[in-house]
């Protein structure tokens, strides 16, 4: 047994960065956590400070500690979840970014892939990293800054620049910064840059070619599990033993370790992930094939996963910008407030559609509209959208994957939305069941460095840990549920080809 008596877990995501710690049985015993700022220069962009995620990220693990009496010393591991695919190049011998992040949610790249996509289509790379061309995806956000930051391609040619998903910027900075902080990656988060070769784990020479990027601005990829380094500053000693990309972190908080068991979790976005073990399942209906996670020592276990760019940041959207309602949690009042939806849906496109779509052209439409129609219906239709879009993906894994899910595991934010979780239920007729700890994320993260360091003995101790706290069977009928569901792909039709050129009349 490790020494420490407890497990830390950094979850920076794409709105807030958390530090949380875990006891032996699983149970979070403190927690800090800080918003984190979004940058928007233009509609399209969508930007992050590193500094602001490195400086509330040392400040939010000091508030956790400080707030049961711990130090460092009393952690056994540190796990790190990391929000994918956002992307951070800076410069190794100062420490500072050469811009701002460019997050996943970001569709400025747009252009590079269309051309990217000449030869060979939209799938010309997805046989060996089981991703479509993409704005989602890292490798085409370091072509951009390589291009469009100014001295970014000199320093990277002459070594100085390095390249990383946001967890690599993290533990760079943990393990030392410019004294000899490590560069480093996990397969996960690897392979979400459309740079990784899913046979070989490893960076490929041509997709680096392709996209323009050196392989000296390329960190070490390493397995998600075993030890990383050990921290430096305000984690001084403390073994980092876990890197995992947070979605995959979430599966592996939910202890989905057999093929054909699936998480979803509702954040920023909405991610279902289904563990296909260590078997590559090709997708043929708009899904991503990606790592779940690598122990140290063992072969990587893989899953199938369907990514939707909108969900909890569409609450924000209606708090934020309509000023529908005042805090996040009074949507569910608002929605409740009216019996259905008066036949309003809303399609948040706001990135584009991603799986099972992925079409960058489309944007948001609220269809449906009479004068009938009120705040509370389209609040209601903004939470819908989020269980209709997990059903699209939901049939494309079926589809994919030959399993026919009997229940469906959830956590993130939007599970304390009941309304949500029923409808969810209803328009999936399966179970929705959320485990009595909802934040998996950050759990999965502690889970995989508390197993690297030996403070739990097995995935097995891990799967004794999980309990169910609450269960969402359906209450629809089969008529209902197909019909709403016939008018949301109705919905989604109109969102298409808003991008499109428009001939001239």
């Amino acid at each position: 047994m490790s020494k420490g008596r407890a497990v830390g877990a950094i979850d920076q995501g794409t709105t807030s960065t958390r530090f949380m710690i875990f006891d032996h049985s699983g149970a979070a015993i403190a927690s800090a956590q800080r918003e984190l700022r979004q940058i928007l220069p233009q509609p399209g962009w969508v930007e992050h400070d590193p500094m602001e995620i490195l400086q509330a990220t040392e400040a939010v693990i000091g508030e956790a500690l400080r707030s049961v009496g711990m130090t460092g010393g009393d952690l056994a591991a540190v796990g790190i979840a990391n929000q994918r695919e956002t992307t951070v190049v800076w410069d190794r011998s100062t420490g500072r970014p050469l811009a701002n992040a460019i997050v996943w949610q970001d569709t400025r790249t747009d252009r590079i892939c269309e051309r990217l996509a000449r030869e060979g289509g939209v799938d010309r790379f997805r046989d060996r990293t089981g991703l479509p061309l993409a704005t989602y995806f890292s490798g085409p956000k370091a072509t951009w800054l390589l291009e469009n930051v100014d001295g970014a391609a000199e320093k990277a040619a002459s070594g100085r620049a390095v390249m990383g998903t946001v967890d690599s910027w993290l533990v760079w900075n943990l393990t030392g910064g410019v004294d000899g902080g490590r560069h480093v990656t996990d397969v996960t988060n690897a392979s979400r840059t459309l740079l990784m070769d899913l046979d070989t784990l490893d960076w490929s020479d041509e997709l680096l070619g392709a996209m323009g990027v050196p392989r000296s601005m390329m960190a070490e990829v390493l397995p998600s599990i075993g030890r990383v380094g050990r921290g430096s500053g305000v984690l001084d000693g403390v073994p980092i033993s876990a890197i995992l990309g947070d979605q995959q972190a979430a599966l592996f908080g939910q202890t989905c370790f057999r093929p054909g068991e699936a998480k979803n979790t509702y954040g920023t976005g909405c991610f279902l992930l289904m563990n296909t073990g260590a078997r590559k399942v090709p997708s043929t209906h708009g899904l991503l094939t990606t790592v779940g996670y690598q122990v140290s020592g063992s072969d990587p276990i893989y899953a199938l996963e369907g990514s939707v760019a909108v969900t909890g940041s569409l609450v924000q959207w209606l708090r934020d910008n309509l000023g529908m309602i005042s805090s996040a949690h009074e949507v569910e009042e608002l929605a409740a407030s009216v019996p259905d939806n008066g036949d309003v849906y809303f399609v948040p496109a706001f990135s584009g559609l991603f799986a099972p779509h992925w079409r960058p052209d489309a944007r948001g439409v609220i269809v449906g509209l009479t004068r009938f129609a009120n705040r509370a219906h389209i609040a209601r239709a903004a939470l819908e959208a989020t269980a209709y879009q997990t059903r699209e993906v939901l049939e494309a894994m079926r589809a994919d994957s030959g399993v026919a899910l009997t229940e469906l595991r959830v956590d993130g934010g939007m599970v304390a939305n009941n309304l949500l979780m029923q409808f969810q239920s209803d328009i999936l007729d399966v179970d929705v069941v959320c485990p009595r700890v909802s934040e998996t994320t950050a759990l999965g993260a502690a889970y995989g460095a508390g197993l690297a360091e030996g403070f739990w003995g097995s995935l097995g101790d891990l799967r004794r840990n999980w309990q169910e706290d609450r269960r969402w069977t359906s209450e629809s009928s089969d008529e209902t549920r197909e019909a709403r569901y016939a008018r949301w792909q109705r919905a989604v039709t109109r969102s298409l080809g808003w991008l499109g050129e428009i001939s001239p009349g």
